[in-house]
């Protein structure tokens, strides 16, 4: 999000609702975070959308949608998604960004089983996300 905001004047950030993907935290509890994680920048808001991606960005006016790669398992997926998208809205492009090296290999199945056990999160995720998986550890 900071690296994006280098490259655009705000930044709208859509947290997803997919009960496929059975998360540890609700919808709400993660916007939370990213707000939390992010309040020492300007130009963000961050929603919760259960709707078709591109349908909340033209909800939020946005022109372009930024998706993180960390590896090639994630790019073919991820464009098989932008391609579904430009189909749906031919005016909203996709832009894929590459972590930074530190955060390449990380993944919230990985963040999880090593909070489960009692690892240190703590270079890993927020420090409000950390303490709320110790908090459930607990």
């Amino acid at each position: 999000m900071r690296r994006a905001l280098l490259l655009f004047d705000r930044l709208v950030v859509a947290v997803a609702l997919n009960p496929k993907k059975n998360p540890v935290f609700s919808v709400d509890e993660r916007v939370g975070f990213i707000l939390e994680a992010t309040s020492d920048l300007r130009n963000i808001a961050v929603y919760p959308f259960s709707n078709l991606l591109v349908d909340f960005a033209r909800e939020h006016k946005a022109r372009v949608i930024i998706k993180g790669l960390r590896a090639v398992s994630d790019f073919e997926f991820e464009l098989q998604m932008g391609l579904m998208n430009r189909n749906l809205d031919q005016d909203i492009e996709t832009l894929f960004m590459i972590p930074s090296q530190e955060y390449s290999f990380l993944s919230s199945n990985f963040v999880k089983e090593i909070a489960r056990h009692g690892g240190d999160i703590a270079k890993l995720v927020p420090p409000v996300v950390a303490q709320k998986l110790r908090d459930i550890k607990e």
